[in-house]
Formats: structure tokens, C-alpha cells, sequence
């Protein structure tokens, strides 16, 4: 990916092999993967892109679509239905959309998919995908396709991870 100018898409990078069942161990083991970002683990460092007193939204480590953003209440909540009301739900909510506007401001992408994935086997913390379809995918790639690391993952150098997250931090900053 060449370096983007203020105002230009940023793209696709090198789509690297992901070693899947090593995620899987750790999403299934290890400590909370939001909790422990949040509490300032290096291991589970991500670039934010919004905070609030009751919400984070960052940069996905291992994106599969450019610009791929997380969105999660900083409470460990693991049910959308069953452990948020209704205003809690809809202040996330409220979070979600305004997120996945500035990655269409900053991505320019064909769709945005939006899906809350994770269960009680791992990645248990509530957190919203935010992912932008590029356009010009071809039709069998798209989709949940797009989605799955098995297919690799957009490699970014911190630069440029930087250079997102500041891009969409100037989207967002005065819509919340």
C-alpha cells in the first residue's frame, strides 16, 4: 500500500498468511482480549480510533478489509441482549453507527458490514465488527469470505496504522 494523501482512500495492504490456530488457543485461553487492552497489556495493544467513559473503538489488530474497526463497551458485557438495556444498547448502538460512518467517510467502501461476533468459548467480551467492502470485490469474495482469516490478513506497518486511526479519530471527533 503506497502512502495516502488527506482526503484519498486508504487501501489495501499485503495480505499476509494468519496462523489461525494459534488465534484460536489464545481467544480460548488467554486473558480477555478487550480487557486486557484496555488495562494497557502490550500484548493487546490496538490503535484507538474513539473513547468514551462507557465505549472503545480500535483499530482490528489482524484486519481481513482495510480499515477494519472494534467497537466494545469497556464493561465486560458477553450478551448484546441479555446483559445490556435497552439504553445501554442503544448508547452502543449510537457508537457503532457513528464509527462506521467515519470508516465510509475515510474508506469509501461498496458496503459496510456490521456484526457482533465472539461466544462463551472465546473472545467472550461483546464487540461490534465494523467492515468495510472496497469496491470492486469481486462478488465470490465478498461477503463472509471477506471476512475470514483463513483467506490471511491486510498487513500494515505501524505508520500506517497510525495514519488510519488519525484519520478516522478527525471523522469522529465532535459526532459523539
Amino acid at each position: 500500500m503506497s502512502p495516502s494523501t488527506p482526503g484519498e482512500p486508504i487501501g489495501w495492504a499485503e495480505r499476509q498468511p494468519f496462523d489461525l490456530g494459534s488465534y484460536s488457543a489464545r481467544a480460548q485461553s488467554g486473558p480477555c482480549f478487550v480487557c486486557a487492552f484496555l488495562s494497557g497489556h502490550p500484548d493487546f495493544a490496538h490503535e484507538t480510533v474513539f473513547e468514551d467513559d462507557e465505549h472503545v473503538a480500535f483499530l482490528d489488530r489482524w484486519p481481513t478489509l482495510p480499515g477494519k474497526v472494534l467497537v466494545a463497551p469497556k464493561a465486560h458485557v458477553e450478551h448484546v441482549i441479555r446483559d445490556l438495556d435497552e439504553a445501554a444498547y442503544m448508547r452502543l448502538m449510537r457508537v457503532v453507527r457513528t464509527v462506521a460512518l467515519a470508516v465510509e467517510r475515510v474508506f469509501a467502501p461498496e458496503r459496510t458490514y456490521l456484526l457482533s461476533l465472539g461466544s462463551q468459548q472465546g473472545n467472550t467480551h461483546l464487540h461490534w465488527h465494523i467492515a468495510g467492502l472496497p469496491p470492486g470485490v469481486p462478488y465470490n469474495q465478498q461477503q463472509f469470505d471477506a471476512l475470514m482469516s483463513e483467506h490471511g490478513v491486510l498487513e500494515y506497518t505501524p505508520e500506517q496504522r497510525a495514519e488510519m486511526a488519525a484519520r478516522l479519530r478527525r471523522e469522529i471527533s465532535g459526532t459523539l
